[in-house]
């Protein structure tokens, strides 16, 4: 070990008297190792809470969707579904028809997104798994010709639906091409009646905002064509890399598709939830910076106190010879060394207090309607190693500007 680095040591770990330079030294280590600690478990308490959104967003949202880059619809049959479907990483299709449209129950209304599905679409999302009351089924009391409605819960209470309902709920669709004011509302609108079955609770914008039913039911209120939708999603089989597989599709889409098609991953369909998820982490990134930079402060103080305190040290070691650089170096080697204990120190009471958590729940949610009762907590490897250069980096950083300063 070079000497600056045992001068270092000595200064730090020395046991024989204590000033109030080694107070303050130990009051800075202990400063930086809780703003590592704290940036570690913020993270981990966020990357919780997010992948718990990203699982609900999941129940609903396909793996991969494909929709047509231009128009409303696009036919099936003009795909080559054979092909599509023994693409590598694909397990299975379904078909899919979106549309804005008008429910009124009794005298009780909302405006929804009405979602047609076939019977393949409950094993591609595990949207039946989400039933909060009632059932998930397209088809009421087995009758293919009379569909079901499996509302949001937000618009189930909303419509003020009570199960088991023998009611039909009356289904409004906007004719295509009337654009004109005046109609009466056969003219108007598309009108079709289904019967409520059920209600799901996944997350507030889709609660509020879908309602899933039948396929064919949707088709007919559009006038669409029995092979015509507005996407098809698509499952992957377990363990399939999603961008290979995102990538194979479009490069067969393109050869194949008359019409221009896009294809989309769950990043892509929603987009301002990753965009505001993206945009929060780095804002709490920041945040704790600034404070792993105030904590430094103390680390600044105690350095430059050292170097006063230490005043017939610097004496003798100049007179034997030794470099100011040298001396300098030996400063810097203390700093360094209380910036990676206290790191270290704060990374692994960081994992402990994370999992901790995720093993017996101990801070708790609260009394409300939450999924989940504690607080949930992911350790990333990525967090471990960015909090550990983030908070080396200022705290060198300002060791070398405080050694720089320091008159040796």
């Amino acid at each position: 070990m070079k000497v600056e680095a045992l001068i270092a040591v000595r200064y730090l770990f020395a046991r024989k008297q204590r000033s109030v330079v080694n107070v303050i030294s130990w009051i800075s280590l202990v400063g930086l190792m809780v703003s590592t600690m704290a940036l570690i478990v913020v993270l981990s308490v966020y990357n919780g809470i997010g992948d718990i959104t990203k699982s609900l967003f999941n129940t609903f949202d396909p793996e991969l969707v494909v929709e047509p880059a231009e128009g409303r619809t696009f036919h099936a049959t003009s795909l080559d579904l054979r092909v599509l479907g023994a693409t590598k990483g694909v397990e299975s299709l379904s078909f899919i028809a979106d549309e804005a449209a008008w429910v009124t129950y009794g005298q009780n209304q909302a405006i929804v997104r009405l979602r047609g599905v076939d019977s393949s679409y409950a094993s591609l999302t595990g949207i039946d798994t989400m039933i909060a009351m009632g059932e998930y089924r397209l088809a009421y009391n087995s009758d293919p010709q009379a569909a079901a409605l499996v509302m949001g819960g937000q618009i189930f209470h909303e419509l003020g639906v009570r199960l088991p309902s023998t009611f039909p709920a009356a289904v409004h669709i906007p004719k295509r091409g009337t654009t004109s004011m005046g109609f009466t509302m056969d003219q108007a609108f598309n009108i079709g009646y289904a019967y409520p079955v059920g209600y799901f609770f996944i997350q507030q914008d889709l609660d509020r905002q879908y309602v899933i039913t039948n396929l064919a039911f949707v088709q007919r209120l559009m006038g669409y064509a029995p092979d015509e939708c507005t996407s098809m999603a698509l499952k992957l089989r377990d363990g399939a890399d999603i961008g290979r597989v995102k990538k194979d599709v479009t490069e067969l889409l393109g050869r194949s598709s008359t019409q221009p098609l896009r294809i989309k991953d769950r990043a892509d369909q929603q987009p301002l939830y990753y965009k505001i998820y993206r945009t929060e982490r780095l804002g709490i990134y920041l945040i704790l910076s600034l404070i792993v930079l105030i904590s430094t402060l103390s680390l600044v103080a105690s350095l430059s106190l050292l170097v006063i305190n230490k005043r017939a040290d610097i004496f003798i070691l100049r007179s034997m010879g030794m470099e100011r650089r040298r001396i300098r170096r030996a400063f810097f080697a203390e700093g360094l060394l209380i910036c990676a204990t206290a790191v270290v120190a704060g990374l692994v009471l960081g994992f402990v207090v994370c999992w901790l958590q995720q093993q017996f729940g101990i801070v708790r949610m609260g009394d409300g309607n939450f999924v989940v009762s504690a607080f949930p907590v992911s350790m990333h490897g990525i967090d471990f190693l960015t909090t550990f250069l983030l908070v080396m980096a200022i705290s060198t950083l300002a060791v070398s500007l405080t050694v720089r300063r320091a008159k040796v």
